[in-house]
């Protein structure tokens, strides 16, 4: 049975933010391949859920309900909740995971 892919408004937020970055330092076509490729990542977990691994940075502190795919460089990170798939965000790769976790847990939300 497929599960249904929830996208949390944080990681529509993610996705867009990456196309602006990529159609300003690269082009507008690029971007829209780079996002066409997110999002077929992300839906595919409807037919595979489990086969994300638990991001290290998470599993080294004891935080074991998420899990992760890559979309190189991109990581998308995702948990499942009754046979549902809740996408949460996706980020940079690149960049350091918890430090990127910290700072959108402070960013002010209005």
């Amino acid at each position: 049975m497929k599960s249904r892919v929830h996208m949390a408004v944080d990681a529509e937020e993610d996705i867009l933010a990456i196309w602006r970055y990529v159609a300003h330092v690269d082009s507008v076509g690029r971007a829209d391949r780079l996002i066409d490729e997110l999002r077929t990542s992300c839906l595919s977990l409807s037919a595979f859920p489990d086969r994300g691994h638990l991001p290290p940075e998470l599993e080294r502190i004891g935080i074991g309900e998420f899990r992760e795919i890559h979309c190189k460089p991109y990581r998308i990170i995702y948990r499942l909740v009754e046979g549902d798939v809740f996408v949460h965000c996706v980020l940079d790769g690149r960049r350091d995971l918890q430090l990127l976790l910290v700072e959108r847990a402070i960013r002010p939300r209005f």
